[in-house]
């Protein structure tokens, strides 16, 4: 039986999204094939394991979750798998340090160093097979910026945008506003750069509002884009699961918004509880479970979106294509944007570590959560694989006394 280090929380605005996602997940585990062993980190970064973690309730109290639980950190180990020692203060006499291994890490993390990249490079170093997208396709996939140049390039539909930094905007914000108003206009929308979960979002209709939008997006990163809203908008979101070479999609979802909402909130996604509005009924979530809240499956939601063939089509076409780009793997989740008056279809932002990563999309293709998780853990451990196959060091060493000096003998005589 296998492993599994479930990885989440983080230093991160998302902190707690990402524990709801993950736990989730943790108890779709199918105990027959695998044993989770959680791994929370904190607010601070530090680690903790520990099978308290798994109860969900135990999170009302953070101070005394840690308290209960065991602070590890990773220490090398075996090739290919996870090793975490108890971070514990020696003693001449007494048990020593606990460790504790794992054969593949799953990464349940939402934006920050989790999400963007860096913590996918710590695997990487460590040499231990992890679940999502690499090292370069979270990254571009957190950089809603960098997102959009490279969608631009491939012929990928967006929107209209402006981007700039922290240290573009001080002291010309005047010239920044009249910019954003003369390419884009009224009414736009106000995103950080590389944040998820609609934290820091905010909708503009006149220029104070366009600045103090700005200023609220510039408290969460120092990048940020101003993109023309669309309208009369719809916002649908399609999964996709995969890796780089073979990837399907799933069915399409179209978000209900309440009456009078602007834009699809943080408060929108995980606050609001209740039916399914327009008259529909809350559609399946999987599996109840006292220790697991809902996290992104309690937004209401159509599935599938009710959206004609051929736009639906096109929608799973270009998720699949954007996911495949982006050089994603395991569960990502792509959202677009619909003008509903002119039915043309703009790429809004990619999610490699989806909200409840997006199991509600796949349990009604006949895909369980517990499938579900079990094929992206898979994949994660078949791309690993892969890497390990091909050469990864040169049989030179530059470091030998021959070689040292053919370096010094080529040099330039003056």
């Amino acid at each position: 039986m296998l492993t599994v280090a479930f990885f989440y929380g983080g230093v991160s605005p998302e902190h707690e999204v990402s524990v709801i996602s993950t736990l989730q997940a943790a108890h779709a585990l199918d105990r027959s094939r695998y044993a989770p062993l959680m791994v929370y980190v904190a607010k601070d970064g530090t680690w903790y394991t520990g099978e308290v973690l798994l109860e969900m309730e135990r999170y009302t109290d953070l101070d005394a979750l840690r308290a209960a639980a065991t602070p590890v950190a990773p220490v090398p180990g075996e090739t290919g798998r996870l090793l975490l020692a108890e971070r514990a203060t020696p003693r001449l006499f007494g048990p020593a340090p606990r460790r504790f291994q794992a054969d593949v890490a799953f990464l349940g993390f939402h934006g920050g160093e989790g999400e963007n990249g860096g913590f996918q490079g710590l695997m990487e170093t460590l040499n231990v097979p992890y679940t999502g997208s690499g090292v370069f396709g979270s990254a571009l996939g957190m950089d809603k910026v960098l997102s959009k140049i490279v969608s631009r390039d491939q012929g990928i539909p967006i929107v209209d945008w402006v981007a700039f930094r922290e240290s573009d905007w001080g002291g010309h914000e005047e010239a920044w506003l009249d910019r954003c108003e003369g390419e884009l206009g009224y009414p736009c929308v106000v995103k950080p750069s590389r944040l998820g979960s609609s934290i820091g979002i905010s909708k503009a209709d006149n220029r104070a509002e366009l600045d103090a939008a700005i200023e609220e997006a510039l408290r969460y990163d120092e990048k940020v884009v101003v993109e023309r809203a669309v309208h009369p908008l719809r916002e649908v979101n399609c999964s996709v699961l995969g890796d780089p070479n073979h990837a399907e999609a799933s069915l399409i979802e179209e978000p209900v918004r309440t009456a009078g909402e602007k834009l699809l909130t943080f408060q929108e996604k995980y606050m609001r509880g209740g039916g399914a509005g327009k008259g529909k009924a809350p559609q399946a979530r999987g599996a109840k479970s006292k220790n697991r809240a809902e996290g992104m499956a309690s937004l209401d939601r159509l599935i599938p979106a009710p959206l004609g063939e051929a736009q639906t089509a096109e929608i799973r076409k270009l998720a699949v294509q954007i996911f495949q780009l982006f050089e994603c793997a395991g569960v990502a989740r792509i959202d677009f944007m619909i003008d509903d008056a002119a039915s043309k279809v703009y790429f809004n932002e990619i999610n490699t570590i989806p909200g409840s990563f997006s199991f509600y999309l796949w349990e009604p293709t006949g895909v369980p959560f517990a499938e579900l998780v079990h094929r992206m853990i898979e994949i994660g451990r078949a791309r690993h694989r892969a890497k390990n196959g091909r050469v990864r060091q040169y049989g030179v060493n530059l470091l030998s006394a021959r070689s040292l000096s053919g370096l010094k003998g080529s040099k330039t005589q003056a």
